[in-house]
């Protein structure tokens, strides 16, 4: 990457001009955090489960859902099982969405780097099968959403 001229004298820039990516770090700050992000795209929205499939505590979740719901990521949905109390689910809200491809270049870096190209998941079109990879391009190319997704265990990989 190049500066445009104007902005080649980095010393010149102020320290609080708000970085976008710093912003983002802020936001998405803890491993919990994170997780919670994660399975929402993994389609969980109740809290025990977030929990369970985190594998931290209860008052961790609880904390990572306050700041999600607060940055306005994940939104409360209240629901009633017969004959129980009232629960709220947590789901994902359109800012939550655009998320996914930040998830997934996470996820695609990891797999390169991390798991010597042998990741325990793959992420394909539902329509196609075809893989999907999270590209910088000038090309107008069309979003894929999440409900287009489907999660598959990377052939030659144990659950």
């Amino acid at each position: 990457m190049e500066f445009e001229e104007k902005l080649r004298d980095r010393s010149a820039w102020s320290i609080g001009d708000g970085c976008s990516a710093e912003r983002v770090l802020n936001l998405l700050s803890t491993k919990t955090v994170f997780l919670v992000v994660r399975e929402c795209f993994y389609g969980t929205t109740r809290f025990e489960d977030f929990a369970t499939r985190i594998g931290t505590s209860a008052p961790a979740v609880s904390r990572a859902l306050k700041q999600l719901e607060s940055a306005g990521v994940i939104a409360r949905v209240p629901y009633q099982d017969p004959g129980k109390r009232a629960h709220d689910e947590y789901r994902l809200t359109e800012s939550g969405e655009d998320l996914l491809p930040v998830f997934l270049s996470l996820m695609q870096w990891g797999d390169k780097y991390l798991q010597g190209g042998r990741p325990p998941l793959r992420f394909v079109d539902s329509g196609s099968g075809s893989p999907l990879r999270v590209r910088v391009t000038d090309a107008e190319v069309p979003d894929a959403a999440s409900d287009d997704i489907e999660i598959r265990l990377n052939p030659g990989r144990r659950r």
